[in-house]
């Protein structure tokens, strides 16, 4: 199943993570992005947006029209959370239109005591 992780690490853990994933071919069929903290995170993914991720998983390419007739949202809104998610790398940009690659979204942050 081809997965995405979002995860909060800092950047040094993001990218030992990655070496280690590169080393031992572990992470074939899944895609890491990792955010700063977790507010930062949320900020990106927010509750619309992740509506929007639930709505375009499977269904392949579109255009950022359809996309806003599957979340039943003004299209110039939805092409804003379009954009905030292609540059945050968890949607794909094509001539064709766009696309959310995945199967499954795997969230994984860790709170902890002050």
């Amino acid at each position: 199943m081809k997965t995405i992780i979002l995860e909060v690490a800092r950047p040094e853990e993001a990218f030992q993570a990655f070496a280690m994933a590169w080393k031992t071919g572990k992470a074939e069929g899944e895609a890491r992005i990792s955010f700063a903290s977790p507010e930062l995170l949320w900020k990106t993914l927010t509750e619309k947006r992740w509506n929007l991720l639930k709505s375009l998983a499977g269904a392949g390419k579109v255009s950022i029209r359809e996309a806003a007739r599957l979340v039943k949202r003004d299209v110039k809104a939805v092409h804003g959370d379009v954009t905030a998610l292609v540059n945050a790398g968890v949607l794909t940009r094509t001539e064709e239109g766009i696309e959310f690659p995945y199967e499954a979204v795997h969230v994984d942050f860790m709170l902890k005591a002050a």
